[in-house]
């Protein structure tokens, strides 16, 4: 995915001034930033969401803004909210036959295990799952669909313990297979345990481009999470300067 000056105003506001993001195939890559940061705004206009103000963006080489683009990937928002009338079952089948894969039940129970869901939940209406549950219905329908570039946007949240470990195994498996990774977490922890390479994004602009271990040794920080907010705050006070 590459975006060049992307820029997108809300009103009066600048939720993104000119952003220039190379993601190159097969990288693990992690997007971070504070809330209102205009993370999920550039996710939105990189997969033509909603329209942005000037600039471009290719994946895989293909304009975002031609339907083809979007063939390779597949997304998760971060308000995942399936249609509460279908069963699981019923929503993963559909999701499969959508993408032009086939429902196969059990790959689909076995998927569902790793994410620490219980066979029964098939069988159950969307309408009934905890919030827990449906984000990892949505990673399961994500994780079914074999695709070149999996966009997640935060998708830890609302997941206990055993399940981040669980999904972080999974997107282990996908970047071993080569699979390009885009997603935005709050929890540090578990970017710099997965990505190769981040950007800080701070009031529409990129702050920083590398890797963990680059933030952490600009700052002279152990910790990724102190590397960050020292990155958002030494600009803050730069541009206040």
């Amino acid at each position: 995915m590459r975006v060049a000056a992307l820029a997108k105003r809300y009103g009066k506001l600048d939720a993104l001034k000119r952003v220039d993001l190379d993601v190159p195939a097969g990288e693990a890559f992690g997007l971070v930033g504070a809330n209102g940061a205009g993370k999920t705004t550039l996710i939105k206009c990189a997969l033509d969401l909603c329209a942005y103000d000037s600039g471009s963006v290719a994946i895989f080489g293909v304009a975002a803004r031609l339907p083809q683009a979007r063939r390779r990937l597949v997304y998760l928002p971060e308000r995942f909210v399936p249609p509460h009338y279908l069963r699981c079952r019923e929503f993963l089948e559909l999701m499969l036959e959508l993408s032009g894969a086939r429902y196969e039940p059990a790959r689909a129970r076995r998927l569902l295990e790793e994410l620490e869901l219980e066979r029964d939940v098939l069988e159950r209406p969307v309408r009934q799952l905890s919030k827990g549950m449906t984000q990892k219905l949505g990673l399961a329908s994500c994780f079914l669909v074999e695709r070149d570039l999996f966009v997640l946007d935060e998708p830890m949240s609302g997941l206990d313990p055993a399940t981040r470990v669980a999904v972080k195994s999974v997107l282990r498996r996908l970047s071993a297979e080569g699979r390009t990774l885009f997603f935005t977490s709050h929890v540090l922890a578990d970017v710099e345990e997965l990505c190769s390479s981040i950007a800080v994004l701070d009031q529409g602009t990129v702050r920083f481009r590398g890797s963990p271990a680059a933030l952490c040794a600009r700052y002279a920080q152990t910790h990724l999470e102190r590397a960050f907010m020292r990155c958002i705050r030494d600009d803050e006070s730069a541009a206040g300067a």
